[in-house]
């Protein structure tokens, strides 16, 4: 929370504090953020593996990047949406569709990424 007698810096410092706070809980309790980081790191091992270049890394960040924020917005608006209706209501579960709608788009991209990058790698091995 935002203390009016916060300095800046004090400020910066304690919004990092929150974000690595948010962080933790999704690594700790969310199965699919679970998921989503184990196929990050095969994804890094690949790389290493395969000698991806510095474009590919990049686009490999950028996409694992992208899966972990659909992830954790997918989170949010399913926990919001769960404490302000925790009954069955057709009008949330279209919110949460929706959101969930989020990470399968950036599932979908990522996927397309490792394709470019690595299915001619893995064609050349044979």
């Amino acid at each position: 929370m935002k203390d009016s007698n916060d300095g800046f810096f004090i400020g910066r410092i304690k919004s990092v504090r929150y974000a690595f706070r948010g962080i933790w809980i999704l690594v700790t309790t969310e199965d699919s953020i679970k998921v989503q980081v184990i196929v990050a790191l095969i994804a890094t091992i690949f790389g290493f593996y395969f000698e991806i270049s510095i474009i590919e890394w990049m686009l490999q960040v950028i996409v694992i990047g992208l899966v972990l924020m659909a992830e954790a917005a997918n989170t949010s608006i399913e926990k919001i949406a769960n404490f302000i209706h925790p009954e069955f209501n057709k009008n949330i579960e279209v919110v949460k569709d929706v959101a969930a709608g989020i990470s399968g788009f950036a599932a979908i991209i990522s996927l397309i990424i490792a394709g470019i990058i690595y299915i001619p790698k893995i064609i050349a091995l044979f």
